[in-house]
């Protein structure tokens, strides 16, 4: 299985987060994917290699393009108002409040898109989340050139960040924008499979009114979790959607009994929904000593999950996501890519 991966990931580097009422250093950091990477030679995956670069036009496709702009330049309008490094919002957007102007002030903009205090934009992330995107686009563009199975080794992640706002660590939803271009390459039925601990409430919000990318999640009860407020089981899709999107939560402590049966759920779906390409949201903060995190895989279980995913018999797409346990992320995610390769 070939990687795509690019060393641009190491330009976004959060100053720290806003979490549990306390400025921490960031869990999510350029050691994650270097130890994947690591990981990836070690066992002899396959070929690495670096991106092409795509146009705009195929991340606007997905997102916001103001949305885009903002990733874009906030840096430098934070930097002109004297801040220090590492662009925050410090108020939200909320209901009631207009959508339909946009502030002059990048401190508006900030509080019209991003839904979080753990997602930074510093001087060089632009250049960082391009480039996974870029990551996730190589990948769709070699599975429809007729590649069986890629991994698309991305960072910063993207789950979190829907057609209109980011946050959750995630700028822009790589898997999203690569699942369109697979739409876009020729294939009727793209399903996403959402493996990460938490919720892909972004991939939820893009695809949610749509019948051509069936979005099945695997994660923390919101009752619990974080993202809270999306990921519930009661969310099917809406209009031409509905019927497209399957939530399966799971509360605090689930270990792989709970997790497999939920996996073997979401794979029946999606072998009811018979898509033409299969992407995986690998993220592996399920593991049981994960920081953030609170369910109890264990490296094996990443295993049985590749293999799981393999009896789809599918061209598959892995994207990654989250994993915040930094010293065992390769063991597990590079697990769930060799039990895929059988």
């Amino acid at each position: 299985m070939e990687t795509i991966f690019s060393a641009d990931h190491a330009l976004h580097a959060s100053p720290g987060e806003l979490i549990s009422g306390e400025f921490s250093p960031a869990f999510e950091k350029p050691e994650r994917a270097e130890i994947i990477l690591a990981r990836v030679k070690e066992v002899r995956l396959g070929a690495v290699r670096a991106p092409d670069r795509f146009p705009r036009e195929a991340i606007t496709r997905i997102h916001d393009a103001r949305m885009v702009d903002l990733l874009e330049t906030a840096a430098a309008d934070w930097a002109a108002l004297g801040r220090k490094d590492g662009a925050f919002p410090y108020t939200f957007a909320a209901d009631g409040m207009r959508a339909d102007r946009l502030s002059k002030n990048v401190e508006g903009r900030l509080a019209r898109y991003c839904f979080d205090a753990g997602t930074p934009i510093t001087k060089t992330s632009w250049q960082a989340i391009r480039s996974s995107a870029d990551v996730a686009l190589t990948g769709a563009k070699a599975i429809t050139e007729g590649a069986p199975a890629i991994f698309s080794l991305c960072r910063p992640p993207g789950h979190h960040a829907g057609s209109n706002h980011y946050g959750g660590y995630c700028f822009l939803n790589n898997a999203a924008i690569a699942a369109q271009a697979l739409l876009d390459g020729g294939a009727k039925r793209v399903a996403i499979l959402d493996v990460d601990y938490h919720h892909g409430n972004g991939t939820q919000h893009i695809f949610y009114d749509r019948s051509d990318v069936l979005v099945v999640n695997i994660h923390a009860t919101p009752d619990q979790e974080f993202p809270y407020l999306l990921g519930f089981d009661d969310e099917p899709g809406r209009g031409a959607g509905e019927g497209f999107n399957l939530n399966l939560p799971l509360p605090w402590g689930s270990g792989w009994e709970e997790w497999g049966a939920a996996l073997e759920t979401g794979c029946r779906r999606v072998e009811e929904y018979g898509p033409d390409v299969v992407l995986v949201s690998l993220g592996v903060d399920t593991y049981k000593k994960d920081p953030i995190s609170h369910f109890k895989l264990d490296h094996d279980d990443f295993i049985r999950i590749g293999e799981r995913v393999a009896k789809l018999r599918r061209p598959t797409l892995f994207v990654m996501e989250g994993g915040y346990a930094v010293v065992e992320i390769g063991i597990n995610a590079v697990n769930v890519l060799t039990g895929f390769e059988g």
